[in-house]
Order: structure tokens, then C-alpha cells, then sequence
């Protein structure tokens, strides 16, 4: 005699509904921090362009602002959700 196959587990909905929440507020997070970061550095190089700098201070200062800025807000976030 040959036992039964043993079935899948099925899906939780309400699991798979907090599984998809999860994804979006994270790569909400991460849009997020391409945009900081992105238009910072867009703002660093406009600057270096109009003053006609040698040197990027205003890419590299505002690139870092940027960075740091959106760090925080992701620590801030993440945080928060705990």
C-alpha cells in the first residue's frame, strides 16, 4: 500500500498581502534614495557649470549631502517600522 503524496502548503493570503507591502514600501525606500541622491548631484553640477568651476566641489559637497540625507531617511524609516 503507498502512502498519499503530501500536498503543498498553500499560500496564505493575508501573509502574501504583508510579503507585497513589504516590497513596495522598500523599493519605495530605494526610489526614494536614487532621487535624493540623483538630484543632488544634478544641482552640484549645474552649480559647478554656472560658476564655472575648475574643480566639482558643488558635485562632489552636494553628492554627499545627498547621500547622507538619504541614508537618513532610510534609517529613519526602518526604524520606525520596528
Amino acid at each position: 500500500m503507498t502512502s498519499p503524496t503530501p500536498q503543498p502548503p498553500r499560500p496564505d493570503p493575508e501573509n502574501n498581502a504583508d510579503r507585497m507591502r513589504s516590497v513596495a514600501r522598500y523599493s519605495g525606500i530605494g526610489a526614494q534614495m536614487l532621487a535624493t541622491i540623483g538630484l543632488s548631484t544634478w544641482a552640484g553640477y549645474w552649480l559647478d557649470g554656472h560658476f564655472q568651476n575648475k574643480t566639482p566641489w558643488f558635485t562632489l559637497s552636494l553628492m554627499l549631502l545627498g547621500l547622507f540625507a538619504a541614508l537618513y531617511n532610510v534609517i529613519r524609516s526602518v526604524s520606525k517600522d520596528q
